[in-house]
């Protein structure tokens, strides 16, 4: 999870630029569904296995336990998408609100934050809808529901801090690290140490969303828009409002 340059330069004109753009770097807009798509994989997969209907390791283990493998599996998850060729070339954001926050910061174009975006969430939501086909009635009935993001026994005013706070500090620390190599170095780790960390503790709390695009590539499938605004407006409130605060930090050290 890192900004790149593959930004179009010297090109003026929108519609040329978006031409321009497109044919510059699909390949990256790619790299986002896949990277999102794999990361879907894994949450319905281990999901499935844990939590499902009919998951195997449902009664072998306590709740809390089975929260902690997820939380393994998921950040492992995350590193592989972080490192893989397959993947990180495009800076694996698979995100919008990480990508809307790196063009805030103007690290990313305008018109491949756009397609960026829609290949995330294109990535994310057919995928889903692949795995709910294969897994069936264990990802789409009760208790996962296609591992639809929604507020736990705490509520919605919860949920909705919970997932404004994990936000916050992930771009915050992808951000601010990436000013210096040593942060630059070691960024991808922190993000996958911090995934499994935020699956644990905010998993029960807020269901985990942080991303526009997995909680959406979830509520389609599953016809579930349970407080789903706390899902689109937290990851970006708490996002951008790292980029913000980055942005006049910078100014301030100039």
């Amino acid at each position: 999870m890192r900004a790149v340059d593959i930004g179009v330069h010297k090109i003026s004109g929108s519609w040329t630029l978006m031409k321009m753009s497109f044919k510059k770097n699909w390949k990256f807009y790619g790299q986002e569904a896949l990277g999102l798509g794999i990361f879907m994989v894994s949450a319905c997969c281990f999901s499935g296995l844990l939590f499902g209907k009919n998951g195997w390791l449902v009664h072998d283990f306590s709740a809390f336990t089975r929260q902690c493998i997820l939380g393994l599996l998921m950040g492992a998850t995350a590193l592989f998408i972080f490192y893989s060729p397959l993947t990180s070339p495009s800076g694996s954001h698979i995100n919008p609100a990480v990508t809307l926050s790196f063009l805030r910061v103007k690290k990313i174009g305008g018109w491949d934050a756009l397609f960026y975006i829609i290949f995330q969430t294109l990535g994310g939501t057919l995928t889903v809808y692949g795995m709910a086909f294969l897994m069936g009635e264990n990802l789409k009935a009760a208790p996962l529901f296609d591992v639809v993001t929604v507020p736990g026994k705490s509520g919605p005013a919860v949920a909705a801090m919970t997932e404004l706070i994990i936000a916050a500090i992930m771009m915050t620390m992808v951000l601010f690290t990436s000013d210096y190599p040593w942060g630059r170095k070691f960024s991808r780790l922190i993000a996958g140490g911090l995934v499994c960390i935020f699956v644990v503790i905010a998993g029960p709390i807020s269901g985990f969303g942080m991303n526009p695009a997995r909680s959406f590539a979830s509520a389609l499938p599953a016809g579930v828009w349970t407080s789903f605004w706390i899902y689109i407006l937290m990851p970006l409130t708490g996002m951008l409002g790292a980029a913000e605060i980055y942005l006049f930090t910078r100014r301030r050290n100039l």
